[in-house]
């Protein structure tokens, strides 16, 4: 994977509906360039799919925030297994830094969230957390050579 791959497919996730034209003036290439590398991703099974995110998907959890969390020992993958298995947790990541995990968390009321929160602390190996709520979720787009938010 080259630079304009890298580039191409950093635009596609700031702006999944961005037309070929605009992804060809942004990058600075031809439309045919852009068209045969998106199709050679989807042969390749780099791009999987396309999906949206309705206000509906993020209604089902209003309260969303993120944990980090730090694990004792060569407790992550366990820790991490226990995590997948609620069905408040939506994603687990492992990351480098101070922080072994971050977890994303989506509940419908502060004190369903609280409660998770306490559960995860008290699972066996988790030695610190911090939380963070998630108030909004914008995505960044570039329209002629700026960036603007946009919900």
């Amino acid at each position: 994977m080259d630079e304009l791959d890298q580039r191409l497919l950093a635009a596609l996730k700031r702006d999944g509906r961005a037309s070929l034209s605009e992804l060809a003036h942004d990058l600075g290439v031809t439309r045919t360039t852009i068209r045969v590398r998106m199709e050679r991703f989807v042969k390749s099974g780099e791009i999987v799919g396309y999906t949206v995110v309705t206000r509906a998907d993020v209604a089902t959890s209003p309260v969303r925030g993120l944990m980090m969390l730090s694990i004792e020992g060569k407790g992550t993958d366990r820790i991490m297994q226990r995590l997948a298995g609620m069905p408040e947790v939506s994603a687990v990541h492992t990351t480098n830094g101070s922080w072994d995990l971050i977890v994303e968390i989506g509940t419908g009321t502060l004190e369903d969230l609280d409660e998770v929160l306490f559960a995860i602390r008290r699972l066996d190996g988790v030695t610190r957390s911090e939380t963070n709520l998630l108030l909004s979720t914008r995505r960044a787009i570039r329209r002629g050579g700026q960036t603007a938010g946009r919900p």
